[in-house]
């Protein structure tokens, strides 16, 4: 008796195994998450660029020198602009690598206005 449970429940596991070996091919799990893997990466390398590339070209022109901790003080508040630029240059920089993969690697057919 106590084999046939342990057959029953192997084929149980094998199903539930089968069943989301499916579910992940489906809906293209792993093409996913490699994508966010290197998406990941992409992100670290944009930072360095924008970091240590483009940055200390613009810092001359920032007052005192240090972009990333540069503030406009109004008041009594302080904003912090220096990690802001950073951000927004990330944003464009990653935004625009995104465009180009879309536009050259994947040749995706341009939607037409209706």
């Amino acid at each position: 008796m106590k084999g046939v449970k342990k057959m029953g429940m192997k084929s149980k596991f094998k199903g539930v195994l089968k069943d989301f070996n499916e579910f992940l091919r489906e809906y293209k799990i792993i093409p996913l998450a490699i994508a966010f893997i290197i998406g990941m990466a992409a992100v670290a390398l944009v930072q360095s660029v924008v970091n240590n590339l483009l940055m200390p070209i613009l810092t001359p022109f920032i007052p005192g020198g240090g972009w990333q901790t540069s503030q406009l003080k109004l008041g009594p508040i302080y904003l912090g602009w220096g990690a802001l630029l950073a951000a927004i240059i990330n944003f464009v920089i990653i935004a625009f690598v995104v465009f180009l993969i879309a536009k050259f690697l994947l040749k995706e057919a341009k939607v037409s206005k209706k």
